[in-house]
């Protein structure tokens, strides 16, 4: 029970690496995101319609509380996904990795927003997730808008000096870095909102492949009228490359299908934060596999290597205050209910101490 969602968690951190490299490779062919984001919705919703149909559980009832959260979802993976694919675009499937590491710290505050948390700030506990929010955040900023000496790349790339440089906002190459690390920012807030809302239709109904179909269906039927209204030209719709048309069925029949479903699994069973915790991994393949398939420059104390180290710092610190405060409560939860095992509290029993 700890082993596989954990295994789980990190083989979809290396299929969604994957699925934004194959798309950051098709954008420079013309492929849009908005087109991007409805044929692997779509897609995704053909490989769980045989799940569905096999499935042994009976169809759950259509009321609006379930209805309202499921649509809501729907809007929420659209306007997300769209974000997410828009920032790789604009700026690298390593930038966007990079940025994914604000989830756990979105979602952290999020839940205790919603009441999914506990919050006591004169513990080590509660102090330790506040503070290793707060030093996440930071070190996105500084991801998005410094740089450093460049190490490797198979490219050509923009000059730098040997000293950390602002981000001018005036060139296009820049600006495009600047507002595709803001769009990764808002993405990753969104699927943090995500997780939250999942959260509370698996509780609602706890049926994995019901709950993914119906949210793939909704992605796709949301996700129409918007690229009908972006994407008028019919040459837009068109896969004109076979890296297009590749990235597209890579990501509809297996990374977005796997990845929702397994996030649905993930959520059910162990909550919101554990499955938001796995985003950082992505940092290292994506800017591996960034060099060597796109081209993208490695930098010597660049924003990349500085804001992941920061970011992790403060990943590490909200996942030290979880690990304290669940141990805190075991240490609680014996004592307050269950008289009978005194010593598991850690105190001495009370006829020895009279003994004493």
């Amino acid at each position: 029970m700890e082993v596989v969602p954990s295994l789980a968690m990190v083989a979809v951190v290396c299929t969604n690496v994957l699925s934004s490299i194959l798309f950051k490779a098709a954008s420079s062919k013309g492929l849009s995101s908005n087109i991007y984001t409805f044929y692997y919705s779509v897609l995704g919703t053909f490989v769980f319609i045989p799940l569905f149909f096999f499935r042994k559980t009976a169809f759950p009832p259509l009321k609006f509380p379930l209805v309202s959260r499921l649509f809501l979802q729907g809007i929420i993976g659209v306007v997300g996904n769209i974000c997410g694919s828009k920032g790789t675009q604009l700026g690298s499937p390593t930038l966007a990795s990079a940025i994914s590491n604000l989830a756990p710290a979105f979602t952290f505050i999020l839940a205790v927003s919603f009441r999914m948390e506990r919050v006591e700030l004169r513990r080590a506990a509660t102090q330790a997730k506040i503070i290793g929010t707060i030093t996440s955040i930071s070190g996105a900023f500084i991801m998005i808008f410094f740089k450093g000496p460049k190490v490797f790349s198979s490219s050509p790339w923009t000059s730098s000096s040997s000293v950390l440089q602002l981000r001018s906002p005036l060139g296009s190459t820049e600006s495009n870095w600047i507002i595709g690390g803001i769009l990764g920012v808002v993405s990753n807030l969104l699927f943090s909102f995500w997780y939250i809302i999942q959260a509370q239709i698996m509780k609602m109904y706890p049926d994995e492949i019901v709950v993914t179909f119906l949210y793939n269906l909704s992605m796709a039927l949301l996700a129409l009228p918007v690229c009908l209204i972006a994407e008028p030209q019919l040459s837009s719709w068109r896969l004109s490359s076979s890296v297009s048309f590749v990235s597209v069925l890579y990501t509809g029949l297996f990374a977005h299908s796997f990845s929702s479903g397994v996030h649905t699994w993930g959520v059910r069973l162990k909550g919101p934060l554990f499955v938001a915790i796995f985003r950082p991994a992505s940092i290292v393949i994506a800017a591996i596999m960034g060099a060597i398939f796109l081209g993208e420059a490695l930098y010597r104390g660049s924003s990349i290597v500085i804001g992941a180290v920061i970011i992790t710092g403060g990943l590490y610190a909200v996942l030290w205050g979880k690990a304290k405060e669940a141990e805190e409560l075991r240490d609680e939860e014996p004592c307050g209910l269950s008289p009978l095992r005194p010593s598991s509290c850690g105190r001495v029993p009370l006829l020895q101490s009279y003994k004493n």
